[in-house]
C-alpha cells in the first residue's frame, strides 16, 4: 500500500501530541500520524530507543530518534521531541505548551505511555498476585497509567477549550479536539498475574466515558484504544527468553488464542488509532475499540 502525502493526508495540519512516543506502539502511531500529515510533538522519557529494543518478530527497527526518523524518511514530515514524564504535571503542561508554542494550536492529544513492571514475573514460577503485589509496584503503575493519561487530559482539555475553534467539518460541527487514550484488552476485561495492569487500563476506559460525556457538548472527541498482545518490547521481553520452559509456553499459548495463528506488530494496530482521530470517525466518542486479532473471541 503507498503511503499517503503528508500534505494530503487524513491528519494534514493537524497538531499532535503523542507520549510514549519513543518506542513500541507509541513510535508507530508517531510515524503513521506523520504520514498523514500531522505536525507532532514526541514525548518521552527519552528520544532514545531501548537498546537493544526485543522483538518477537523479524525487524529491521531503526535506530533513529523517532522524530528524527520522521524527520530523515518523510517528505515534508514535522516533528519534534519533548522530554515529558507523564507522572509530573508541569512537564505535562510544558509539553502541551511546547506544541502551541511550535505549532499555533493542539488538535490531538494521544494518552500512549504506559507501564506494566509485574509481567516480568508472568514468566516466572510465582506471578503476582494481589496478595504478593509490592504496594510501590502498585502505586507506581497507577502513577503512569492513570495520572499520565489524566494530566494528558486534563491540560490538552485546557487548551482545547482556550483556543480559536477550528472550521466545521463535514457534518458541520466544531470539533475543539480529540483526545485518544491507550487503554488495553485488559481495560475490558482480565488477564491473569497483571492485577495492577488491569487496574489502571480499566480506569482509562473509565477516563476516556467520563470526558466523553462531560465534554460532548463542546465539540471535544474522546476515545480509547485497546489492543492485546502484539509486538512491542514489553511483550517481547516477557516471552522471548528460549531458554525459559515458561516464557516459551507463555508464547505458544498466545499464538494459539489468536485465530491467524500468529502475533502481529504495532503497524497492525496503528490504523485504528488514524482512524479514531480522524473526521472518518467524528460520530464516535466515548468507545474503547477493541484491536486483538480476534484474540477475546477464539
Amino acid at each position: 500500500m503507498t503511503n499517503p502525502s503528508p500534505r494530503t493526508g487524513r491528519l494534514y495540519n493537524k497538531r499532535a501530541i503523542i507520549t510514549g512516543s519513543s518506542s513500541g506502539l507509541g513510535r508507530a502511531i508517531a510515524i503513521a500520524y506523520a504520514r498523514e500529515g500531522a505536525l507532532l510533538i514526541c514525548a518521552d522519557l527519552t528520544p532514545h530507543l531501548p537498546s537493544p529494543a526485543p522483538s518477537i518478530l523479524p525487524t529491521t527497527e531503526p535506530t533513529l530518534p523517532t522524530h528524527e526518523y520522521i524527520l530523515s524518511k518523510i517528505e515534508g514530515a514535522r516533528a519534534a521531541f519533548c522530554k515529558t514524564d507523564v507522572r509530573e504535571e508541569e512537564e505535562v503542561k510544558t509539553c502541551v505548551a511546547r506544541c502551541v508554542d511550535m505549532w499555533g494550536s493542539l488538535d490531538i492529544i494521544v494518552n500512549n505511555a504506559g507501564i506494566a513492571p509485574e509481567v516480568t514475573h508472568l514468566t516466572t514460577p510465582f506471578p503476582l498476585r494481589a496478595h504478593t503485589l509490592p504496594t510501590a509496584l502498585f502505586t507506581s503503575t497507577i502513577s503512569t497509567n492513570v495520572l499520565g493519561p489524566f494530566l494528558g487530559c486534563k491540560y490538552a482539555l485546557s487548551q482545547f477549550l482556550a483556543q480559536v475553534p477550528p472550521e466545521k467539518n463535514s457534518r458541520g460541527d466544531i470539533v475543539r479536539g480529540v483526545i485518544l487514550n491507550t487503554a488495553s484488552l485488559g481495560g475490558l476485561t482480565t488477564l491473569g498475574g497483571a492485577c495492577a495492569y488491569v487496574t489502571s487500563k480499566h480506569a482509562v476506559v473509565g477516563l476516556t466515558k467520563q470526558i466523553a460525556g462531560d465534554y460532548g457538548m463542546d465539540g471535544i472527541r474522546v476515545n480509547a484504544l485497546c489492543p492485546s498482545f502484539i509486538d512491542t518490547p514489553l511483550i517481547a521481553s516477557m516471552i522471548c527468553d528460549a531458554e525459559n520452559p515458561i516464557a516459551v509456553a507463555m508464547k505458544q499459548k498466545l499464538v494459539d488464542r489468536h485465530p491467524w495463528g500468529n502475533l502481529r506488530k504495532v503497524e497492525d494496530v496503528v490504523g485504528a488509532a488514524v482512524f479514531l482521530v480522524s473526521e472518518e470517525s467524528q460520530w464516535m466518542t466515548g468507545v474503547p475499540l477493541v484491536v486483538d486479532g480476534g484474540y477475546s473471541v477464539a
